[in-house]
Parts: C-alpha cells; structure tokens; sequence
C-alpha cells in the first residue's frame, strides 16, 4: 500500500462524519424552517396585520341613570323593582316617579314612567322628625298595601279596611276626602309585613312613620308621597313582592350622590 494514500477504513470515516454533517444541517435547517412556519401560522391567528385577535364584548348591567353610586350601594341583588321619586330640589313637594325592573344579564331597564307626583309640604330631608313636614330621603321596601276601596288587582298583601278613611283640608285648602282609599306603607320607622295601619315605630315616635304613597288630594303632604287615582292602581297592579320592590326618593341632589 502506498505511504500517500489513507487507510479506506480511516477515509470512509470522514466521509460518513462530512455526510453525517450535512444531514444534521439539513435536518437543522428543516427544523428552523418549520419553527419559521409555525410562528408566521401562529402569527396568523392574530389577524394577517399582526395586531391581537378581537376580544370579547363585555356587556355591563344597565343602571338606573338618576342614582349615584352611593344609592345604588343600597340596592341588593333581591331588589328587582324600584320606585324612583325624584324631587327637583330639596324644598321642593313637587316630585317626578319612574318605574325600573331589573333583568339578570341586562340590567335595569325603565318599566313606566315619567308620572307627576307631590311629596311632603317643606320637601326634603335625611333625618325625618315628626312634624317636621318634609319627606325621608333613602331606599325603603315596598312590602304591603291597603285602602278604603276593594282591592284593585296588586300582589302586595292587601288590606281593606275603613279606618282608611280621612277628613280635613290640606295645605291648599283641598279636600283631603278619600286620599287613602289606596295605600302602599313606605319601610320607613314601621314593621315591615305588617297592615299600613300598625302604629309601631321601631326608631320611636320621634322620627315619625306612617310615611305612605296614597292618592294625589291636590295638594303637598306631610310626608308622603301622592300620585293620581288611575297611576296608584297600576302602581298597586305593577308591585310584585318576589321582586323585593323597593321606593328609592329624595331630592336630585341626593339620589346622585
């Protein structure tokens, strides 16, 4: 054997290392240029600009647009209907109400509305004294109805009864004949579940009761809030107590906050 030439076995060995080189580059380069595709196929999920995929619209629950956060806090997920008497000012006995049911995903949506009503003579106040002629401000349950006249369809326990009888003259001089011949109690300083005729004042005397929406006499009241005959009846029909109604009232001011 020539001095000049290689043992074959030692010349095949790097010709199979120069071959095994080339086959791990080849493979090398397949493998970048698969990962180049995967990212350029995961890329286009994204959108063929390269900007993120769309997300998902989020609905948000509708809320009641005179309330402020701090009332809206007051109102738990039971309450399915409310009452919204807004007063246009704190001194003010004249008073607009609006109907709001709640729906699980949408929110609360307006129900009826807008209705003229009066509140108490000197309008408003966060701290009721008796006599103090002027309405509460706050969110207060709707749990029971009454009145002189039969009942007229609600679902709130109702009661007929003649005490529901009053006499007199307002403010204005009008007569105050027949004012309660439907009645809805307001969950102010009184026992829920019980006939708008108990006199039971869980705060004490001191701080008044008896607060009612009755009929609209012509005049301001002492507390209360009034609404026309035909709007109490589909007031007392609308009420429904598995929805935990409740009378959200003040002055704008107040309800904003």
């Amino acid at each position: 054997m020539s001095p000049h030439i290689a043992p074959l076995p030692a010349f095949a060995a790097l010709v199979s290392a120069g071959l095994l080189l080339n086959v791990c580059s080849a493979v090398g380069d397949g493998a970048s240029a698969v990962a180049r595709r995967t990212v350029s196929v995961a890329g286009g999920a994204a959108g063929s600009t390269g900007r993120p995929a769309p997300q998902p619209h989020i609905i948000r629950p509708m809320e009641i647009p005179a309330l402020g956060p701090k009332i809206r806090a007051r109102l738990t997920t039971a309450n399915r209907q409310a009452v919204v008497v807004t007063g246009g000012s704190r001194n003010s006995h004249r008073a607009t109400v609006m109907l709001y049911e709640r729906a699980p995903v949408q929110g609360w949506r307006k129900a009826v509305g807008p209705w003229h009503a009066r509140n108490a003579l000197r309008g408003w106040t966060e701290d009721h004294r008796q006599g103090d002629l002027r309405s509460p401000i706050g969110v207060y349950g709707l749990t029971d109805a009454g009145g002189r006249l039969p009942d007229p369809g609600t679902r709130l326990p109702y009661e007929q009864e003649s005490a529901f009888t009053v006499s007199g003259t307002g403010f204005e001089g009008e007569s105050l004949e027949g004012s309660f011949d439907y009645v809805v109690a307001i969950n102010y300083n009184r026992i829920p579940h019980t006939t708008p005729l108990d006199r039971s004042r869980p705060l004490g005397t001191a701080k008044g009761g008896g607060i009612w929406i009755h009929l609209d006499h012509g005049g301001p009241t002492h507390g209360c809030i009034a609404l026309p005959k035909s709007r109490m009846k589909e007031l007392l029909r609308w009420l429904d107590p598995t929805k935990k109604p409740v009378v959200v009232m003040g002055p704008e001011t107040s309800l904003g906050k």
